[in-house]
């Protein structure tokens, strides 16, 4: 049997308020809007989102229930079982990050070096996790070195990038 084609169609997430969620990913990461509307059997609001060929879908159920404190960390969301977060790739990670902190968005931490990948983590207006990441064309994964100013980090018992 031939292998299946599988690639990258969307991701969902789960939000707070879905017209501050929409607002937030096209101002802070250029998401446009495809459609929206009430799931009835599903009791929730969903919205499709898209930039370039990826899309995200936002789900805000009509009896939500906030996002737990630990799934806000990075350090700890790894603990509970279950998907993490979304990495996307960038071709500017300090900018971005920097552009996006003056534009009041909750980074977390970055841009560091971890195991060869120059990489930050903000969160979403709702506090979900989301990854950034830039890995240079044409060299392998993992063998980056550090760049004067960044700092190396992996991730070891008991440490934090915080």
């Amino acid at each position: 049997m031939d292998k299946p084609m599988v690639k990258p169609l969307h991701c969902g997430i789960s939000i707070a308020d879905m017209q501050e969620s929409i607002e937030w990913y096209n101002k802070m990461l250029g998401f446009e809007l495809l459609f929206r509307k009430d799931i009835d059997i599903l009791n929730c609001e969903i919205a499709f989102l898209k930039t370039g060929d990826f899309e995200i879908e936002l789900f805000r159920h009509h009896n939500t229930l906030p996002l737990p404190p630990d799934r806000r960390e990075p350090n700890k969301d790894i603990q509970t079982q279950g998907i993490k977060h979304i990495c996307y790739e960038v071709e500017d990670i300090t900018t971005l990050l920097n552009d996006l902190r003056a534009k009041g968005v909750d980074v977390v931490f970055g841009p560091i070096q971890m195991e060869g990948t120059l990489m930050g983590f903000i969160r979403d207006n709702t506090g979900n996790l989301i990854s950034m990441g830039l890995i240079p064309r044409g060299l392998p994964r993992f063998v980056i070195p550090a760049k004067a100013g960044i700092q190396e980090f992996k991730l070891d018992a008991g440490s934090s990038p915080a």
